[in-house]
């Protein structure tokens, strides 16, 4: 499916997932777990597009509902895009991600997404709180940049049982 109008994709949207929150009387943060340069997996390899032996940078974020957790948020940026910006560095990024992919002309013109369930892997019960049998939603997001180029490749894995139905408007 190619989403329109994501405010999770688009530059000057401020912190979308605060937002969104807010709209609906909560509070969402986010905290930073980890931010690393690695090779990547097949998966992550594939989403992006990247040839053998190409690095990616990852920020890994959990977010938080009124202080629970509800999701892991791990986006891939293809390295060659993302080592000398701000993608790279273990901060918070004023503006947000969309917005430093915007500064280097790279905002994303379409997404691809792609939606499943599973069961939580052992390292995500302690960050998300859950037992082994709580189901995740699984939402794999490829940003396109106006030349076709996968520039994000976001794999959110959110607790269903705490999820707001996803919703999605696509023009025709």
């Amino acid at each position: 499916m190619i989403g329109v109008g994501n405010p999770y994709v688009v530059a000057g949207a401020g912190d979308a997932w605060k937002a969104e929150a807010a709209a609906a009387g909560r509070r969402g943060t986010q905290r930073l777990l980890d931010v690393r340069t690695l090779t990547p997996s097949d998966e992550v390899r594939a989403a992006l597009a990247l040839g053998e032996g190409e690095l990616a940078v990852v920020r890994s974020r959990l977010m938080l509902l009124d202080d629970v957790p509800v999701e892991i948020a791990d986006s891939f940026y293809p390295a060659s895009l993302a080592a000398s910006t701000p993608l790279a560095s273990p901060a918070k990024i004023k503006g947000g991600a969309v917005a430093v992919l915007a500064s280097l002309g790279r905002a994303a013109a379409s997404t691809i997404e792609t939606i499943t369930a599973r069961l939580p892997r052992p390292d995500e019960l302690d960050d998300l709180q859950i037992g082994p049998a709580e189901p995740l939603l699984v939402l794999m997001r490829i940003s396109l940049d106006k030349e076709g180029l996968a520039v994000e490749y976001a794999v959110n894995r959110m607790v269903a049982g705490r999820s707001e139905p996803l919703e999605y408007r696509v023009a025709p």
